[in-house]
């Protein structure tokens, strides 16, 4: 029956192989999290260039008063950004996710049977 277990130096090497290789499984999923995350990772996230091009005129350029600062944040979201890249920001709108109370109603409304 001794064929049956292992022997010492492989139970050694197997372990050490299993802690090599969950060292590296945490290795992977901290160093690169967001391929989780995205459909494609070779996309990456959208390219705000109206967003940074404006926050950088705002900064190289004399302090705006308050007119300026009224009538660029009438536009937007704030003084700085304005309208840049609006089309590309994400709002509800834009978005089809529902809020976690739309989310507790329907499963609420399932249980009790409703219909909506």
């Amino acid at each position: 029956m001794s064929f049956i277990s292992f022997n010492l130096p492989v139970k050694r090497l197997v372990r050490s192989f299993v802690a090599v290789c969950f060292c590296a499984l945490l290795f992977v999923s901290n160093a690169f999290p967001a391929l989780a995350v995205t459909n494609s990772p070779t996309k990456g996230e959208d390219k705000l260039l109206g967003i940074e091009k404006e926050a950088q005129e705002v900064v190289l350029d004399n302090p705006m008063s308050l007119e300026e600062t009224q009538e660029k944040a009438s536009k937007g979201p704030n003084e700085v950004q304005g309208d840049a890249d609006i089309e590309k920001m994400k709002n509800p709108s834009n978005t089809n996710a529902t809020s976690f109370e739309q989310q507790v109603k329907r499963v609420v409304g399932s249980i009790k049977g409703d219909k909506e």
